[in-house]
């Protein structure tokens, strides 16, 4: 095992830890659904160490909150929650490491992957569990209550990533010159 891969597997486990205790302290000033704080950790991840490990930690993380805290409960909302966090994660560290694309163009692009994502899954899952679930719904809740969230992300998670690299604590994507 190479020095890069337990350098990416050790500071998943932190985003990992990060998105378990993030939301506690949220949900305990009434503000989990507003500002999306285990977005935050499972998008870092993939923007920081790629996207296996993105995804991993989008999987991972909601489902061991899920377990060891309640919440989200496992069904419909955890489910849902995993496939979202899944795709935020590796669709950051796909279009930032991979294909290279700038950090805010990245971040953007792969929120709102996840949140078609977020969208496809709730319709399934509300649906099997015979709860209301439509467009209107949707956008109200990826976007409108979100949107704190939102602006929040957009303002820390890139800026995180440029100090990361700047400090050289991660490795700058490859940039294939033109």
């Amino acid at each position: 095992m190479n020095h890069s891969h337990i350098k990416n597997l050790v500071g998943t486990g932190l985003c990992m830890a990060l998105g378990l205790l993030l939301p506690q302290f949220f949900h305990a000033i009434g503000a989990g659904s507003v500002f999306l704080p285990m977005h935050i950790p499972v998008i870092l991840c993939g923007l920081c160490f790629g996207w296996q490990y993105g995804l991993v930690c989008g999987v991972v993380t909601p489902l061991m909150s899920s377990v060891l805290t309640g919440m989200p409960p496992i069904f419909p909302v955890g489910l849902t929650m995993m496939f979202e966090l899944a795709a935020y994660g590796a669709l950051a560290g796909l279009l930032y490491r991979k294909i290279n694309l700038n950090v805010y163009v990245a971040l953007i692009v792969s929120m709102l992957g996840g949140r078609i994502v977020s969208g496809i899954a709730s319709t399934i899952f509300y649906g099997v569990a015979g709860k209301e679930y439509g467009f209107q719904i949707f956008l109200a809740g990826a976007f409108v209550t979100a949107l704190p969230g939102i602006i929040l992300q957009i303002i820390i998670i890139p800026l995180m990533v440029i100090a990361l690299e700047k400090s050289r604590v991660i490795a700058q994507p490859v940039r294939l010159s033109a």
